[in-house]
């Protein structure tokens, strides 16, 4: 499935000594990570009073990712399942029936794409589509790598109408009104997964883990090991996103929020010695160039999901006016190595606003 991977979230997971309190000594912190779902490498930490209770949280957590994965999944097909493939093949043709989260997730993105600046398209389809096979192309055979043409951008750009994605909530079916239309979820569907998840498992009344999905962290409570009253996420530095001596450029400290990233340095091909990623900007219809990451903190996982795509296909004072509208926190990074961050993101860094993890 094609989604937008940047892997430029680490978790900062400390190996404490201190002896937990009475409250928390019943509860240990276990870790287990698996492969399949939207294309990364899925990671779960948590607290749990033995193994086995860890074991099926994180059992119940993985089945549900494989099943989201098959729902929004644009190239393949799975046996009895209309999932966003089966929309896109029968675009022009008739609507289809799919299941709720589905709707949800379509509802939810137009919403946003109304209420942003419609910079970031589940719509956008068939341009996305043609970079995919530009760069898939480019790097099977890095000699005869080249980018697509504006002239078949341009002609591809007809058919991204997010008006044209009827969507019937009451009859649960999905029609895409042109033939020539196609979705593209990438932009959300980790971070709607990943809160879709997240709450499930809250309502199973575990309440004290991360989930972590490439560049997107859902935290759910606080560390119960006794001396942390904050979960610490690193930002990956996206200069040099594996770095041993400088792994992260800062710390963001939080309890039941998201944190998204979205950065150029993970999904690209590069021609004539140019890197062309894979976040397209809808206007010029070519990678934006605005920043090299741009991080966004707030709650829902889906909306941060959503909002980081958005905010880096947007200047950055267009940006900053949309998170003092929005009351979400971000953080960009900017290719000369300048961060800049919005007052109340500063308030949970550790080095550019002083935050601890026990505040």
């Amino acid at each position: 499935m094609k989604v937008k991977i940047s892997i430029c979230i680490i978790i900062i997971i400390s190996l404490l000594t201190a002896a937990c309190s009475s409250d928390n000594s019943a509860y240990t912190k276990y870790s287990y990570e698996f492969v399949g779902a939207f294309d990364t490498t899925i990671q779960l930490i948590g607290y749990a009073k033995s193994e086995a209770d860890f074991k099926e949280m994180a059992d119940i957590a993985q089945d549900r990712f494989m099943e989201l994965h098959r729902l929004f999944d644009i190239y393949n097909d799975y046996n009895n399942l209309n999932n966003a493939k089966t929309i896109n093949d029968n675009a022009g043709i008739q609507a289809v029936k799919v299941q709720q989260e589905i709707i949800d997730l379509l509802v939810l993105s137009k919403q946003w794409y109304y209420e942003t600046n419609g910079k970031c398209n589940i719509a956008l389809g068939s341009v996305l589509k043609i970079w995919h096979n530009y760069r898939d192309a480019g790097k099977k055979d890095p000699q005869k790598s080249k980018i697509p043409t504006i002239s078949e951008l341009n002609e591809a750009n007809k058919y991204t109408d997010i008006e044209k994605i009827i969507v019937d909530t009451e009859n649960g079916t999905v029609f895409l009104e042109d033939k020539n239309m196609s979705l593209d979820l990438g932009a959300v569907a980790k971070g709607f997964a990943s809160e879709l998840v997240a709450n499930e498992l809250m309502e199973k009344g575990y309440t004290s883990f991360i989930i972590s999905s490439g560049g997107n962290v859902r935290v759910v409570g606080e560390p119960l090991n006794g001396n942390r009253s904050k979960w610490g996420i690193g930002l990956q530095n996206p200069f040099d996103p594996y770095s041993s001596t400088k792994p992260h450029l800062d710390v963001i400290y939080i309890n039941d929020s998201s944190v998204v990233t979205s950065g150029d340095y993970q999904r690209y091909y590069t021609v004539n010695g140019q890197n062309y990623h894979h976040l397209i900007d809808p206007d010029t219809l070519m990678p934006a160039d605005y920043f090299k990451s741009v991080t966004i903190v707030t709650e829902d996982s889906g909306f941060a999901d959503f909002m980081s795509t958005t905010l880096f296909l947007t200047p950055y004072d267009e940006g900053l006016h949309l998170t003092q509208e929005l009351g979400i926190a971000a953080v960009w990074v900017k290719h000369d190595g300048t961060v800049l961050a919005t007052d109340n993101a500063k308030e949970i860094m550790k080095d550019l606003g002083g935050a601890s993890n026990t505040d």
